[in-house]
């Protein structure tokens, strides 16, 4: 009987290792959750920034002035 319940104090250490390695796990991946939507909506706001930028007329050829060879 002693065998058995060795085995039985082994198998209960080892699930409540596992118990708390998972939520170790399931608090990080909250935590990188967070901070993926966190960066999603950064990135949505850039892309909406760089939709109304007006564009410049820097680098337009119409409106720069001839090179000084003409």
């Amino acid at each position: 009987m002693n065998e058995l319940e060795n085995r039985l104090n082994e198998l209960e250490a080892k699930v409540a290792y596992q118990d708390e390695t998972i939520e170790i796990l399931n608090d990080e991946l909250k935590q990188h959750q967070v901070t993926l939507a966190k960066m999603h909506r950064q990135m949505e706001l850039l892309a909406e920034k760089v939709k109304d930028v007006q564009p410049s007329s820097v680098g337009n050829p119409a409106n720069e002035p001839p090179p000084p060879h003409y």
